[in-house]
């Protein structure tokens, strides 16, 4: 056979490997999906059977700049149908804009106890983390819930995810999502994403291993446990420090878990560079936090080794075992797809659009090849830097903005 020949038959073993390992990955995930729901179901019981004890929580949003669906997120949480609670919104300055929302809104609701505190230039690397440093001292309860701005739920979210913090062995709840696109092609995608490739890992990382870190949209917590860690400020030099919060909890001893409870992440129309840029962050992120479950993830994805096994067969005269190899990928994304973004999560979309959900898979791909270059990243109007562990450097922070705070 000849050099070319040789490398074809070469690139179409890659194919069927990568063909076997993300049929494998399928399987996991679907056994790990039932197991998931299983769980829940259990859990969604335990908590009904918790109502009448239900303590004072403090809910801290963060708040960065405009959002499309701000008012509609922020307003969702000040209806909860909860017996006690207050909301703590955070800002960087008292000019954000974001700020007239809230206050519109606290307005609405004067029976909710509510206030703004500002935190000042950030002197720690990440700066959401350091407005909650700011805000976490002026809670009056014991209880948390720490929420993104983006995140929107029903008036029932506080009645399920704070009960599990009653057993004094949990130490966080934290909380799947479904993806809201803002009615644009490249939300749909990234929409498609949240409801079914972030579960799918998290239900196979439950199976295999339990769950030892959070997701950022929403986590529930006590006082207590946070002491425990160092704080908040235990999770200020990374990017991704829902992730190290959570595993930071399970490292000191504490259960990590999910809620039954399925909250919204709502995304708002941007550019496509913006859409892409944020999703390459993320990448980055897991590459630096978990650098070998981050290369094995690239053996996860199924319609990038069809499309090469499609290739290859058919350069080596074999058009027919292309075919079936490529049939074989998009057939894998269409039941994840339907499994778990519909049947687990519930959200509608995942099933109306399997047949797009393995473009979604081929972009994640190219996103996680990319993500092995370069070491920068732009975030929330900054310049950062990954070093070791996931840990950021800002680049462009000025020594005067620093010592003004």
């Amino acid at each position: 056979m000849s050099v070319e020949g040789l490398l074809w038959q070469g690139l179409l073993y890659i194919a069927v490997v990568g063909t076997a390992s993300s049929t494998i990955y399928l399987f996991m995930v679907l056994v790990g999906a039932f197991r998931f729901h299983r769980e829940v179901e259990i859990a969604r019981k335990r908590v009904q059977s918790l109502q009448s004890a239900l303590p004072p929580v403090t809910v801290f949003k963060p708040l960065h700049g405009m959002e499309l669906r701000l008012e509609e997120n922020l307003e969702s949480f000040f209806q909860q149908d909860y017996p006690a609670f207050e909301i703590i919104i955070g800002a960087r300055d008292a000019q954000n804009p974001a700020l007239q929302v809230a206050e519109t809104i606290a307005r609405k609701y004067p029976e909710i106890s509510s206030r703004v505190v500002i935190s000042g230039p950030p002197t720690w690397p990440n700066a959401k983390v350091f407005s909650l440093g700011k805000m976490i001292p002026t809670a009056a309860s014991d209880f948390f819930v720490i929420s993104d701005s983006d995140v929107k739920v029903g008036p029932d979210f506080l009645r399920n995810i704070v009960p599990p913090l009653l057993d004094p062995a949990i130490g966080l709840v934290t909380c799947l999502y479904k993806g809201v696109p803002a009615g644009d092609f490249w939300s749909l995608l990234e929409a498609l994403g949240m409801s079914v490739e972030m579960p799918s890992g998290v239900v196979v990382a439950n199976m295999v291993e339990g769950i030892r870190f959070a997701l950022g949209p929403a986590v529930a917590l006590r006082r207590d446990a946070l002491d425990k860690i160092g704080g908040i400020a235990a999770t200020a030099d990374y990017y991704s420090d829902d992730y190290v919060l959570g595993n930071k909890m399970w490292l000191a001893g504490y259960k990590v878990i999910f809620s039954h409870y399925f909250i919204e992440h709502v995304l708002t129309p941007r550019p496509l560079n913006r859409t892409l840029g944020d999703q390459l962050r993320w990448m980055k992120s897991t590459r630096y936090s978990r650098p070998l479950g981050h290369v094995g993830t690239g053996l996860t994805y199924a319609v990038p080794f069809g499309i090469l096994g499609m290739i290859a067969a058919s350069a080596l005269g074999r058009p027919l075992l292309g075919g079936l190899l490529l049939c074989a990928a998009l057939m894998n994304r269409c039941i994840q797809s339907i499994a778990v973004g519909w049947r687990l999560i519930g959200d509608r979309r995942p099933l109306y659009y399997s047949w797009l959900y393995p473009l979604r898979d081929l972009l994640g791909w190219l996103l996680w090849v990319c993500s092995f270059t370069g070491r920068n990243f732009y975030w929330r109007g900054e310049t950062y830097r990954f070093i070791k562990n996931g840990k950021i450097v800002p680049q462009d922070r000025t020594k005067a903005s620093a010592e003004s705070a």
